[in-house]
């Protein structure tokens, strides 16, 4: 490690601070109310410190802290930290609340009976809101008995606490398999609201986020429906696949890859498909049989980057298709789908623009909305309602 020194960095919470000495990263401080008080924070904390710039180590927690507060998936486990100068009862506390998974939590009696003093809440409470290890050391993972979120020492309190929760629960995804969203909408309302005033008037405007979603048996069988439903009005879409499950009167529920690769062109061409969506289908019933589509259950564990990657390498499947199946069918809560024409208009309504927006414009104000992009998204589409 280099010599003792202190940087300040960017993350989706605002500037953040982290000071470290010659045996390990020393501190990790959230921001305070402006980047001036934050860096007199870490002065004060850190006499004889100096700014510099970050040594590899070091630069490597910060990247990981950045992608945490994104809303991505990190492990800040093997951050090392010098607790020379903990107290003893604190560092067995910070050593495990470093292993509460993120967007979990415990309450501060059940970090005490785990620890091995039953009683203590109210010193694990203390020893929390002296934490000089923000993020790295999850103190916001820690919650008041009840289920409530108890102080928070950072600039903004407990609505910043709050705010770092729902970042790492919306990390875990919304979709909990039976069609409901697997987390507190009004929080993630509330959320947008506070990060972007413009979008806290149209919220207003329309009023609760009535985003559900579509269950599916499988990821073939949404994109099956989707190719067949693509650059048709929902009627005649809907006339088509039924024309198509209709090929196969014995079978029992949903579509299946087997089935469109057994049935011949010129009876799902008869059913009303196009050559272009024949041909899209039939490659996406090869690739799913050769297992290159993953299971409803593998593409839980792949990130939202990757999922697109893998499903626009079918025929006939474009990122939008890929956007709305993560949207709507798996309940994905940070995608922005900037190139679909409703979301643009909305935005030019909601934001009083004269022109749609361009891509970089949309992401550029988007940032504040993370990581519940989806739900600001419903709200765009709604604003184009009454037109």
């Amino acid at each position: 490690m280099n010599a003792p020194g202190f940087a300040l960095f960017d993350t989706a919470v605002g500037r953040c601070g982290i000071a470290w000495g010659k045996s390990g990263i020393c501190g990790v401080h959230l921001p305070e109310a402006n980047v001036s008080a934050t860096r007199r924070r870490m002065l004060s904390r850190y006499p004889g410190v100096i700014e510099s710039a970050p040594p590899p180590l070091v630069q490597r927690a910060i990247d990981r802290i950045i992608t945490l507060l994104r809303g991505e998936a990190t492990d800040l486990e093997a951050i090392a930290l010098d607790m020379s100068l903990v107290p003893a009862f604190h560092r067995r506390v910070y050593e495990l609340a470093r292993k509460i998974p993120a967007g979990q939590t415990l309450s501060y009696g059940e970090v005490a009976a785990r620890i091995g003093s039953p009683g203590a809440a109210r010193a694990v409470g203390q020893a929390l809101g002296k934490n000089p290890f923000a993020i790295v050391v999850p103190c916001h993972r820690v919650l008041a008995a009840g289920g409530k979120p108890g102080g928070f020492s950072a600039s903004g309190g407990v609505e910043t606490k709050l705010k770092m929760l729902r970042i790492e629960q919306a990390q875990r995804g919304l979709f909990d398999g039976d069609g409901q969203l697997g987390f507190d909408i009004e929080q993630a309302v509330e959320a947008l609201r506070v990060a972007d005033p413009k979008l806290a008037r149209l919220i207003a405007r329309i009023g609760p986020c009535r985003l559900q979603l579509k269950t599916t048996p499988s990821i073939f069988a949404a994109l099956a429906e989707s190719i067949v439903y693509q650059q048709l009005h929902g009627k005649a879409a809907a006339t088509i696949f039924a024309r198509v499950r209709a090929l196969f009167p014995r079978a029992r529920g949903a579509l299946t890859a087997a089935q469109i690769a057994g049935a011949s062109e010129a009876d799902l061409r008869g059913a009303g498909l196009s050559n272009a969506k024949y041909l899209a289908l039939r490659d996406l019933a090869e690739r799913c049989q050769q297992g290159s589509i993953p299971t409803l259950a593998q593409i839980q564990k792949l990130d939202d980057e990757t999922i697109i990657e893998r499903l626009t390498e079918v025929r006939g499947i474009g990122r939008w298709t890929v956007e709305m199946l993560l949207m709507f069918r798996l309940g994905r809560p940070d995608v922005l789908p900037v190139d679909d024409y409703g979301v643009r208009k909305g935005f030019s309504i909601a934001f009083g623009t004269a022109e749609l927006p361009s891509k970089a414009e949309l992401e550029a104000r988007a940032k504040h909305w993370k990581p519940y992009r989806t739900v600001a998204s419903w709200y765009l589409w709604r604003a184009t309602d009454s037109l």
